[in-house]
Parts: C-alpha cells; structure tokens; sequence
C-alpha cells in the first residue's frame, strides 16, 4: 500500500494531475498493486486566501508519504518567487531531496527542433544536485539601493553534498546500462573551488567503487553545444544545482518541449516528489485543452522509483502509443481534450 500526497497546485495543475491519476488508476488495476492519495491544499489560491505559503505541519506531514505527486505552482496574482521559495526550494530542501532526476528522452512521432536527429539520438538523462550550490541562498547584500550596493550570492558545496549526488549518478548509470557512461557538467577552468572539489570527488568514487562506469568530463557552455549537435554523445549527466537548472531546460526543448517534459526529486532514504517540468501555465486553466503527458510521465517516474518498475515501464509504452494519435503536443492543438488525452493513455495501459 503505497502512500502518495497530492498537490495538484496552480493553474492547470489540478487538470494534469486528475489525468495522471486516472493513468495510476489503470495501472494499479492492472499490476496489482494499491495506493491511498491524500490531497494537500497548497499553492496560489491558498495563500491569497490565508496569507499561508507553507503550513509548518505541512513538512512533517509530508514525510510520512512514500511519494508526492505535484502538479504545478505559480498563480498569475502572487508575486514571482513566493510561492516557488515557499513551496517548492522549501520542500527539496527540508526532505533532503538532494537529486533532481530529468530523463531527456525524445519519443516516436515527436518534433524536435534539431535537424536529422530522432529517437535513437535523443536518449540521456540528467541528475543534477539539488539542495546545495548557488540555491542553498548563502549571501546578502550591502549597501542597499545605494550607488555603492554589492550583492553576493554564494555556491555551497559540500563533500558530503557533492559525493552523495555522483553516488547517486554513478549507481544509476549503471542500473541504466545504456553505454554505462557518467560525464561530469562543470566548469573547472573557472569555478576553481567548487568544481576542484567535484572533479576531484568524481574520480575518486569512479576509481574506487564504479570501474565499469566511463567518466567524461565536458565544461557547461561545451555540454549545451554537444546537446545541440551531438546529443546521441550523452548516456548520463551529472552537474551542479545551478548548470543542472540550466541544461535540464534546454534537455525539455530537444526533447519535443515542456508538454513532455517530467522530473522527480529525490531522496532514495526518504520521500521524493515528482512533477511536470511545464508549470501551472494558467492562461489555460479550465479549458481542457493542455498535454497532460508531462504530468502522466511524472507519475511514470514515481512508480518506477517506488519499485514499480514493469507498470513504469508499460506505462511509458502507453505515452508512446497515445502520442502517435496526438496531431501537436502543443495546448489546444493535439486533436484531443486533456481528459480524452489521460482516456488514451489509461486505456493503453488496461490494454498492454
């Protein structure tokens, strides 16, 4: 009996998460296996009511759950960064989800915009720190809204921090077992401390406990060229919270765009949340008409990190089989509504 927290959030959050869940529901049915959902009132609309981003029961109470499915934060009427520093940071940080976990994988019958590159060449995945670097928020200002004002903002980068991430990547370039090779995003002829400190780590851990593993290092701005030209180079990325950020969204683009795109954060020794990489986009909400797809592959990475992996695995094949009926994977374009979108995927799923 799998414990799952749902917050469907922002916008058209709710509408992609009722469609995940009818996708879980199809595939619970079929590989028999039970959850209990257990709905959490948090984001936008909540805070313009309450005053209230993050009740401080809510993170005890989210601990409890084996996994938490979110749909989307960001509402129109509260200022930008309240709700995502609130809610969001709040969360990885104080559930030590210390990975973010972002599959880039293009599927049959998807656009992308790089020329004479398919399926076959679009195919990695990016695990990226995520509770440490330039977002841990160590730093201040002085001098404040005067000529002479300086800001500061530091990346914070711990061996622990650092090593726990590369495990993490090393160990799961290996249960991928694709070309069981881990490139390190950096930029060390720069960032001379931080990234001293991740390629010395990367080495040391290869070399001791993961020799079947090939190491290949590239510098961030080399590792956004390669992704452009070269994408088939890349089996497995591992990179800092801040170059992780960065490339994940270009990952998105390559691979058909935010309407596929899904993530997890992760603590392989606690709770992990899953979440379309898209956000609330809200001038679509209540129309029906956005890709749910992002946030069904999102609910995808949940069962396969729960250990569900054959019903991962099917459902997956049932995104591929619903995306070769779609005619656009862009909101209001596919030929179908967002409900009749989860109907396919679902139906695939009971079918398979």
């Amino acid at each position: 009996m799998y414990k799952i927290a749902v917050l469907p959030g922002d916008g058209t959050g709710p509408e992609v998460v009722a469609e995940g869940l009818k996708v879980l529901e199809a595939a619970g049915r079929k590989f028999n296996f039970k959850y209990e959902l257990t709905p959490f009132d948090l984001g936008g609309e909540r805070y313009l009511r309450t005053g209230e981003v993050l009740p401080e029961s809510a993170v005890d109470d989210l601990r409890q759950f084996d996994a938490i499915y979110l749909g989307a934060i960001g509402h129109p009427g509260v200022k930008p960064g309240i709700l995502e520093k609130g809610i969001l940071l709040r969360l990885r940080f104080e559930l030590d989800q210390y990975i973010n976990l972002r599959p880039v994988k293009l599927y049959p019958n998807v656009d992308t915009p790089l020329k004479d590159k398919g399926p076959a060449d679009i195919d990695f995945v990016v695990v990226r720190e995520n509770t440490e670097g330039l977002y841990a928020g160590a730093g201040g200002f002085l001098k404040r809204g005067t000529p002479d004002e300086i800001a500061v903002q530091e990346s914070i980068n711990t061996r622990k921090g650092v090593e726990r991430c590369l495990r993490y990547a090393f160990e799961y370039t290996r249960r991928r077992n694709k070309d069981n090779k881990l490139t390190l995003c950096g930029k060390t002829n720069v960032l001379t401390f931080a990234f001293d400190l991740w390629e010395r780590a990367f080495h040391e851990v290869g070399e001791r406990d993961f020799a079947d593993i090939k190491r290949d290092y590239a510098h961030v701005d080399a590792t956004c060229m390669w992704m452009i030209k070269n994408p088939e180079w890349f089996d497995v990325i591992v990179t800092d919270n801040m170059f992780g950020d960065i490339i994940t969204d270009l990952g998105a683009m390559i691979q058909g765009g935010m309407g596929i795109a899904a993530g997890g954060n992760i603590n392989p020794e606690g709770v992990s949340m899953f979440e379309p990489i898209g956000g609330s986009a809200p001038k679509y909400t209540g129309q029906n008409i956005i890709n749910p797809l992002a946030a069904i592959g999102a609910c995808q990475l949940m069962l396969d990190t729960l250990g569900e992996h054959q019903a991962a695995r099917q459902m997956e094949t049932a995104i591929i089989t619903t995306v070769a009926k779609l005619k656009s994977m862009s909101a209001g374009q596919m030929g179908y509504s967002t409900s009749q979108v989860g109907d396919l995927v679902a139906q695939a799923v009971a079918d398979s």
